[in-house]
């Protein structure tokens, strides 16, 4: 898959053209994400591969797009700012959540996957495959967007030793 096949599929984009058209989501360009790409590239990856598995499984896609989209909207630098009310894994999904409902209406399921999708850094078990389905994908795009970040890295430092 490609990073901009989500860009040709005309379902996905009626699906979620709605919320990337706001600046709410393209502020999201103004983040890094795992060292080397943006929050909003990390968040369409997410949405778009999460929409994709769920499809095939016959599952809500449309939430999972829609949610996935919406997983990760928070406007600071997870790596600086610190709370005293708990880690960057529980208070981001919360913060994610509240900014998604002052764009759009969410369905019980869609706040679900939004608030669950750091299942594992946190106890909040999902309510929903679907839930289950983004989290995962967030896990795997974190990964390997880290070893991309590694993977440059590398080649860097070889390419002053050539």
């Amino acid at each position: 898959m490609s990073l901009t096949d989500w860009k040709n599929d005309r379902e996905y984009i009626s699906l979620v053209s709605d919320l990337l058209n706001t600046k709410e989501v393209q502020k999201l360009n103004n983040y890094t994400q795992h060292h080397n790409g943006t929050r909003l590239e990390h968040s369409i990856d997410v949405s778009y591969e999460s929409y994709r598995i769920a499809k095939r499984l016959h599952l809500d896609y449309k939430s999972v797009a829609r949610a996935g989209l919406l997983h990760d909207l928070f406007y600071y630098d997870w790596r600086t700012t610190k709370f005293e009310l708990g880690t960057h894994a529980y208070i981001h999904p919360r913060v994610a959540l509240r900014n998604a409902e002052k764009i759009t209406t969410l369905s019980p399921k869609e706040k679900d996957i939004i608030l669950k999708h750091m299942w594992g850094a946190t106890i909040a078990f999902p309510k929903y495959a679907e839930s289950t389905i983004v989290s995962v994908v967030d896990d795997v795009q974190a990964v390997q967007e880290y070893f991309g970040h590694l993977r440059k890295k590398f080649q860097v430092k070889l390419a002053k030793f050539n």
